[in-house]
């Protein structure tokens, strides 16, 4: 029955298909009839029709050839470069040119205000109030990588690790110390985990890596961290570098050079992500070095590197300078520090006590939230996670400062580049040191505060030291 019917559909459609040439033919001669009998109503032959076509035809064709051709859309000149290129050891240096109208950043992946900051944002609304342009310094193409190194910016701000800015001020040009922060990181001893090495004494007439960078534009941080620590690590344990093998491991420490780590970023948030920085090996130099048993130790970090190197199952700690009593052993590119030019402090004083004055708000806000400030670190800190973050930095006053521990800690930093080579040129530490920025800093972001909090309680509000 169903076979049927389907047979009897497919017989209705195929009668139903229409004859296409047949349909075309009367529609021709429809449209011919039409025609001529619009000729015959204005007395004109097949003949005239034909030949006015043609003419006209001729003259649009003229027409066409007369008008010139469109011409593309131009393209859009690009913006002129204000980079200002100088050549340093052959290599050229970039930098935007000088505008006191804006202001740039720059910080390391350590625990600092300025880290937490670039997600808060209330540095860049000083500024902005001010009318001051405030930025990452690698957010224009213009900017390379070594002015973090170099401080050859003169509009720049730095918070960041100890050795380069003491480099800087020792040996390029003059830079003005604004606050420290201090952390308890110092360092720890690192070995292969199946190795029998379980304490320091293990090491005698063993290898221990010590890295060098092959890129002489920057100051070799992590080479004066590990020297420092391994030998602190040494001292506590009443041996000497006599009692061990010292190799060196040059590298070539380029990646500020690629092409992709050039492109504009936002902030240092922006660079991280780019480079993974939790499991880059450039930053852990010597690591492969262990691991292919070149070494039996290397130097590390304490938490920050210690904890990702761990969870590898690979490597163990035999020593950790962060576990003892005496502070002054955990110096490791730390505290970190904030700088500025000498020309900024001098001749725009105002710049450099709005920035101190956002450190001050953005510190005491992170000591308040410290698991916030946490999840904010992490995404630039070499901590495992913000879990670990927070149980690093949860005794961390994230306030600057220029107290006593802190100057003592970048004068012990500062006497051991001096005595091993690091820089040519010694330095008083508590004249490099111009206080009066953090205090100004201090005195206004307590005004602002007092103002908030009084605002709704006095007729007129209220600020500091106002004359009745």
């Amino acid at each position: 029955m169903n076979i049927l019917k389907k047979n009897t559909t497919m017989a209705k459609k195929t009668t139903l298909k229409p004859d296409n040439s047949k349909n075309l033919e009367s529609g021709l001669g429809d449209l011919a009839k039409l025609v001529l009998g619009k000729l015959d109503e204005h007395g004109l032959t097949m003949e005239q029709a034909v030949s006015a076509m043609q003419a006209a035809g001729t003259e649009v064709a003229a027409e066409k050839a007369a008008k010139p051709p469109k011409k593309a859309p131009a393209k859009k000149a690009k913006p002129k470069s204000t980079a200002v290129i100088n050549v340093v050891d052959g290599q050229k240096l970039s930098t935007v040119a000088l505008d006191w109208k804006q202001v740039w950043y720059t910080n390391c992946p350590m625990v600092s205000a300025n880290n937490v900051d670039q997600e808060l944002g209330w540095c860049r609304q000083e500024f902005k109030n001010m009318g001051i342009e405030y930025d990452y310094m690698r957010h224009t193409r213009d900017n390379d990588f070594y002015p973090h190194y170099r401080h050859n910016l003169k509009n720049l701000i730095r918070f960041g690790g100890l050795y380069p800015p003491i480099a800087v001020h020792a040996d390029l040009s003059k830079t003005v110390l604004l606050g420290a922060t201090w952390v308890y990181e110092g360092g720890c001893m690192a070995v292969r985990i199946d190795d029998k090495i379980s304490q320091m004494k293990d090491l005698k007439g063993k290898k221990i890596g010590l890295s060098k960078s092959m890129n002489t534009l920057k100051n070799d941080w992590w080479r004066i961290q590990e020297h420092m620590g391994i030998l602190s690590m040494l001292e506590l344990n009443n041996m000497t570098k006599d009692d061990v093998e010292i190799v060196e491991f040059p590298y070539p420490d380029d990646w500020y050079n690629d092409p992709k780590m050039l492109a504009p970023m936002n902030n240092p948030t922006d660079l991280w992500a780019a480079r993974d920085h939790k499991h880059d090996l450039a930053f852990r130099p010597l690591e492969t070095a262990l691991l292919e048993g070149k070494v039996d130790a290397i130097y590390t970090q304490s938490k920050v590197f210690q904890h990702l190197q761990e969870d590898t199952g690979k490597i163990k700690m035999i020593e950790d300078l962060s576990r003892y009593p005496d502070w002054t052993k955990q110096v490791a590119n730390t505290p970190a520090i904030i700088t500025c030019t000498k020309e900024m402090a001098d001749k725009h004083p105002e710049l450099v006590v709005a920035y101190m004055k956002a450190m001050v708000k953005v510190g005491h806000w992170a000591n308040q939230h410290k698991p916030a400030a946490s999840a904010i670190l992490d995404h630039q800190t070499f901590y495992r996670d913000a879990q670990d973050t927070y149980r690093g930095i949860k005794d961390v006053d994230m306030v600057p400062s220029l107290n006593a521990t802190n100057m003592k800690a970048i004068k012990i930093g500062k006497d051991f580049m001096l005595e091993h080579g690091y820089i040519k040129n010694d330095f008083d530490v508590d004249k490099w040191a111009r206080p009066e920025f953090l205090q100004q800093g201090v005195h206004a972001w307590m005004e602002e505060e007092y103002a908030k909090k009084s605002w709704g309680r006095l007729k007129e509000g209220a600020v500091l030291n106002k004359k009745a």
